[in-house]
């Protein structure tokens, strides 16, 4: 049980429940609508499907040759030979399968918008590091994150609520989304001289080490002008600027330190720093 959740990537799993929280949160501050039904299945249903992307990612790595004991990241469940491609595919499908039950009841109260996505959601899911071309190994997986970790599940999560859609949802989505792509910047960061060598060609190596510390910077402090967007003026809404000395750090870090082993630590604050993020902001529109 110890080897499965370790394949799940517990760490990373912040980025499925911060844009539920913030989605519910923002749709019961703008309009009083809120369902804890509806979130508890929303944010079960975007869980799973990045436990399902995780594991199947897990598999994939390892049959592409990605995964190797070059490789500075965790240990994976594939490559370590804790289970067989095969059984690591199967949980991924198993996870892909409750997360479309799940959707069965969120289609019911959204209608087909949510049925559209949550069919794309489970698809890019699959193609993240399935399929011939997976997005994985190109230059749009940050793209991908930001869709779906932050655009999708945000503005799901609030129309799921409200069965409407607001500017400011939108503007929680991207600040979301880019704390979301920055833990996925981290990885391929770290990972850019193992992953050059099994023609995982991501955005870093397309944008050079230089231009992917300046993106990091990007991603990691144009959220906290969020206050700014939402115009709610009741001081709380500025509570997540917290973490605000807690970002420049990591991102002092991310330009200082070589690329290796200590950039694991680096990812899982980064992931701590988005999950911090987003509990603070739902802090702040609630109260």
């Amino acid at each position: 049980m110890n080897q499965w959740l370790l394949a799940i990537r517990p760490k990373t799993l912040g980025i499925s429940l911060v844009p539920v929280l913030v989605g519910s949160s923002l749709a019961w501050t703008e309009t009083s609508q809120f369902s804890w039904v509806t979130a508890i299945a929303a944010l079960l249903g975007a869980l799973l499907i990045q436990i399902g992307t995780n594991l199947h990612n897990d598999a994939a790595d390892f049959e592409r040759g990605a995964d190797t004991k070059d490789r500075m990241g965790p240990a994976r469940a594939t490559a370590e030979g804790w289970f067989t491609a095969t059984e690591v595919k199967q949980a991924a499908y198993l996870s892909f399968g409750t997360a479309f039950l799940i959707g069965i009841y969120l289609a019911w109260i959204g209608g087909w918008p949510i049925i559209a996505l949550g069919l794309i959601s489970l698809t890019a899911g699959y193609a993240y590091t399935g399929g011939p071309k997976p997005i994985a190994y190109s230059a749009s997986g940050e793209l991908f994150v930001f869709l779906f970790f932050g655009l999708a599940a945000v503005m799901g999560s609030y129309y799921i609520q409200t069965l409407t859609l607001s500017l400011n949802a939108f503007a929680a989505a991207c600040a979301v989304g880019f704390l979301a792509a920055a833990v996925l910047l981290v990885n391929n960061y770290r990972d850019l001289d193992t992953d050059r060598i099994a023609h995982k060609l991501t955005l870093v190596f397309h944008l050079g080490r230089k231009r992917a510390r300046i993106l990091y910077g990007f991603l990691l402090l144009t959220p906290f002008l969020l206050p700014l967007i939402l115009g709610k003026e009741t001081p709380s809404i500025w509570l997540p600027l917290v973490v605000l000395p807690w970002a420049v750090m990591l991102l002092q870090r991310f330009i200082s330190t070589p690329a290796g082993p200590e950039f694991n630590q680096l990812l899982a604050h980064t992931a701590k720093l988005q999950l911090m993020f987003g509990l603070l902001l739902s802090l702040g529109l609630l109260i």
